[in-house]
């Protein structure tokens, strides 16, 4: 707003002292203060109120005003409350420093013009920002658009102070203006709006954590790749990002709402822009799916492999490693209900779970190549070339740090909320391999690693190569009928103890056989004497009728533990 419409408003009661010739000057803020130096608080274009307790001595006039023109306040309003006219000292001043003067009549609170400020500089700011959010959509629209959202995230903190963040279903930061959320918060945060998402709530969701208040929007795919409205939730809710803002929007204007709406109509473009772009990647992971999957010959399967590694790794000198990781998502179906296609969500979500999550900006999985087929995502993931491991013992090279547990890790409490207590994602994955004649069998060993961890409990399940080679890989295709007798009959005895005597026999047998059955490490690990170890192992051993020196049952114990 313009200082010349303050003096149109009689109910403000400003008199004008000086300046009417800096009238057309932009009032962006205003500002309550009587300390003699106030420049720490002033970012420039406020109209500054001040009822002069700052005032002691006619010379005090000219630093003060001084220090308001040198931080571009766009004029100074004095109160008559206190001293009555308004010093002549402090008229002179402003004039010498061209700032404008106002006098406020004694009957008029400084909080009626904070007030009247505020509301129309907020009205105007939004309405400007709303023309530039208009514009940018429009332009981003038509063709690429520099800046991105975070033009207009920018713009929502400097014209309306909202600290606004654009945030992956997992948590992941796509673009933000200022301070990046941190990562736990930002985990949160999708949590809740996943959950929320899936009982059928109408964005924005609130919530409160560590006293501040956020409001979360979901930015919906209106591109090429939208989904009808009348879709089921569950094709979209894990693949769909969300705009989070740091304010309370359950009192806000419609106005304000309608503006943020368009900050995520604006966000989807851009995101419907990024999916474009996956084109490319995605088809040359299909193409080289197909090959294997129809058994192609190495040498037509490596010429493929050659085309997809400048566009995955530009610049790569030498072939790369591949890995390969296979993703499902499956819901329960009810009776009579539509099945729900799973594979295009599959797809998205494996492309984000691949994304280093500490990684910021919506083009980062841009070396992650995925396919589908029906219900299963199939990635095809490059490794910077570097020597194998020659043994399980060795362990992975640096540079093929594709792990399943780690992959999960940070993503599973946000996942685990949308997929609810219908919705199961299951990941498995391969071995590197360094050529095109190991690529089949990376492809089985990660659908492999994907049926062991589907049968496992929970939501969210993963496991890798290392663990085809193990007794891990037996333990989850045991019927559950013959898992629960053989647990039973072994465990069910010392839980019984356990639970009538308060002992601890079964943490005792599980040290016991983590230790190989060393007395003395055993002993050292509980906090122990040797002697009151030999009579808990007696214990074990009396309430079960095995013996846990000879191998078979020790075997039989460890068993049984892991299928508890």
């Amino acid at each position: 707003m313009r200082l010349r419409a303050l003096l149109e408003n009689d109910a403000l009661g400003l008199r004008l002292l000086g300046g009417d010739d800096e009238l057309d000057r932009t009032v962006r803020g205003v500002m309550t203060t009587d300390l003699k130096d106030p420049s720490r608080y002033l970012s420039g274009g406020e109209l500054v109120l001040t009822g002069l307790a700052w005032r002691t001595d006619p010379a005090d006039a000219e630093p003060f005003v001084r220090i308001l023109a040198s931080a571009g306040v766009a004029a100074l309003a004095a109160g008559e409350a206190e001293l009555g006219d308004i010093p002549d000292d402090l008229v002179e001043a402003c004039l010498r420093h061209r700032l404008p003067l106002f006098a406020v009549n004694e009957s008029v609170a400084f909080a009626t013009i904070t007030e009247h400020v505020v509301r129309q500089v907020s009205g105007e700011r939004a309405g400007d920002l709303a023309a530039v959010v208009d514009r940018h959509r429009r332009l981003m629209t038509s063709g690429p658009a520099g800046g991105g959202p975070e033009v207009v995230l920018d713009l929502l903190g400097s014209d309306l102070d909202l600290r606004a963040w654009v945030l992956s279903p997992t948590g992941r930061q796509i673009a933000g203006a200022g301070e990046p959320l941190e990562a736990g918060l930002a985990a949160t945060l999708a949590g809740e709006h996943l959950a929320a998402t899936r009982t059928g709530r109408r964005g924005p969701h609130r919530l409160s954590i560590a006293g501040a208040t956020y409001s979360l929007f979901p930015i919906r795919n209106t591109g090429r790749g939208a989904a009808p409205a009348s879709r089921d939730v569950r094709e979209t809710v894990l693949s769909d990002w969300l705009l989070a803002v740091e304010a309370d929007a359950g009192d806000w204007p419609a106005a304000r709402l309608d503006l943020l709406q368009g900050v995520t109509q604006l966000i989807a473009v851009e995101r419907d822009r990024r999916d474009a772009a996956r084109t490319v990647r995605r088809r040359l992971a299909q193409e080289v799916l197909e090959l294997v999957q129809a058994g192609a010959a190495p040498a037509e399967i490596a010429a493929r492999l050659r085309v997809a590694a400048p566009v995955l790794l530009p610049g790569l000198g030498a072939a790369p490693h591949w890995q390969v990781v296979v993703a499902r998502v499956e819901w329960e179906q009810e009776a009579g209900q539509a099945p729900v296609d799973s594979g295009p969500v599959a797809q998205a979500l494996l492309e984000e779970v691949l994304v280093d999550p500490a990684t910021v900006g919506a083009e980062s999985a841009d070396r992650i190549a995925v396919a589908h087929s029906g219900d299963e995502a199939i990635a095809l993931v490059p490794l910077a070339a570097g020597p194998l491991p020659e043994s399980e013992d060795e362990g992975p090279a640096p540079a093929l740090g594709l792990h399943a547990d780690a992959l999960l890790a940070s993503v599973r409490a946000p996942l685990s909320s949308g997929l609810a207590d219908d919705g199961r994602l299951t990941l498995g994955v391969s071995a590197a391999v360094h050529s095109a004649e190991g690529l089949r069998g990376a492809l089985e060993e990660a659908r492999h690693a994907r049926r062991v961890a589907a049968a496992r409990p929970g939501r969210v399940c993963a496991a890798g190569h290392h663990e085809l080679a193990s007794h891990v890989l037996l333990l989850p295709f045991v019927p559950d009928d013959v898992r629960r007798a053989f647990t039973a009959r072994l465990l069910d005895p010392l839980r019984d103890y356990d639970r009538r005597h308060r002992a601890e026999l079964i943490p005792t047998l599980e040290a016991f056989l983590d230790c190989d059955g060393s007395w003395t490490r055993c002993a050292t690990r509980l906090h122990l004497h040797v002697n009151t170890l030999r009579y808990r192992v007696g214990r074990i051993e009396q309430l079960t009728g095995r013996d846990l020196s000879r191998l078979e049952d020790k075997l039989d114990f460890f068993l049984a533990l892991r299928m508890s």
